[in-house]
């Protein structure tokens, strides 16, 4: 199992404009659908057991921010002629298996990972509703295999501090997990 860490973009940084399709819906759904709201994105995908080990959890605190006022998406950029379980049919499964209330976009081209310097699954972007990031890192700091209880206990207190207007933690720990699974010749260079 790769254990790849995300890029820690800088703080301040502008979410990267977005249009993608959700498997799910049939929609496209791009950055301007979020004008002025706070949003959470998440490199993530289906098969990866860093994703597997928190999606549970994940999945219960997203559908219960969003109903606070938090936009969410979750971003797959994963090469699926290489990795079929990234499929954007299982996307569909996965969503309905989980019952995400957030959108589950696909980033075929692999272009807007590459513009949010997304490194690992999950990695995750939270911004405010002027869309500047304010947080970046860690979920929390359970790993598959290291016996640290899974509680997001990072992203929330980010969020809900965003959320009530009081600063955020500057201190933040990258999110660790296997690489985006990148088509021959995306590879980007901020590896």
């Amino acid at each position: 199992m790769s254990r790849t860490p995300s890029t820690m973009l800088p703080i301040g940084t502008r979410a990267p404009d977005f249009k993608l399709p959700e498997p799910a819906s049939g929609q496209t759904i791009s950055l301007s659908d979020f004008s002025a709201k706070p949003l959470l994105v998440v490199f993530s995908c289906n098969h990866c057991p860093y994703v597997i080990h928190i999606l549970e959890s994940f999945t219960e605190y997203a559908n219960e921010a969003v109903s606070r006022g938090l936009s969410v998406v979750m971003i797959n950029a994963n090469d699926v002629d290489n990795y079929a379980d990234d499929s954007p049919e299982k996307m569909l499964d996965l969503s309905n298996q989980y019952g995400f209330k957030f959108p589950y976009l696909y980033d075929e081209s692999q272009a807007v990972a590459i513009a949010y310097r997304a490194a690992c699954t999950p990695d995750f972007f939270l911004f405010n509703a002027r869309h500047e990031l304010v947080y970046r890192g860690q979920y929390d700091g359970s790993r598959p295999g290291n016996d640290v209880a899974v509680t997001g206990v990072d992203l929330k207190a980010a969020s809900d501090a965003m959320l009530q207007n009081l600063p955020i933690e500057e201190h933040q720990l990258p999110s660790m997990g296997c690489n985006i699974k990148w088509k021959v010749g995306n590879e980007p260079e901020y590896f």
